[in-house]
């Protein structure tokens, strides 16, 4: 094993060192690996590695963005702001999941719920403005695009069907 010196003014940069000498000078050796020190939460070094990954990350993804934005036309710009803007009532949604769970939701479910409410309904919407755009029909949706659109979204499996339910077991 090799020892490593530090001085007293020097900090200790890792917690995995044990002091076998508290005198002028600290000599520090360091403890022995376990087999599971890659999953050990007390590795300082190997999650900052993961973290500066994850913020390298998120801040390529957070310019990309900005790029896109900034090339959209106005039109897309007001579309993307009341994308962004939209959101389904919390007291509805809440009231709802307790319908049908039968039980109290946290705030947390309800915000979940509601993000998965938004993403449903923009497929559908998208999938209605592909047929209108299919049917070469110009201005806003009308219910035949979005009826459409959502049967052929059940026809993909995207969207159970509400005919019956299949029982997992015979009674």
């Amino acid at each position: 094993m090799e020892n490593i010196m530090f001085n007293k003014d020097q900090e200790m940069e890792s917690s995995s060192y044990k002091d076998y000498n508290s005198q002028e000078d600290l000599f520090l050796v360091p403890e022995p690996k376990r087999s599971n020190d890659r999953h050990n939460s007390s590795d300082p070094f190997g999650k900052k590695k993961k973290d500066k990954s994850k913020k390298q990350i998120e801040a390529e993804e957070r310019e990309k963005m900005r790029v896109l934005v900034s090339n959209f036309t106005e039109e897309q710009l007001d579309r993307y702001e009341m994308f962004r803007r939209s959101v389904f009532p919390k007291a509805a949604i809440k009231r709802i999941v307790q319908t049908i769970t039968g039980n109290s939701v946290s705030q947390n479910v309800v915000i979940a719920m509601s993000g998965i409410a938004k993403v449903f309904i923009g497929e559908i919407v998208e999938e209605a403005l592909d047929i209108m755009e299919a049917q070469e029909d110009s201005g806003p949706l009308h219910p035949k695009h979005l009826r459409e659109a959502v049967r052929r979204l059940r026809k993909t499996g995207a969207i159970p069907s509400s005919k019956g339910r299949k029982l997992p077991f015979y009674i």
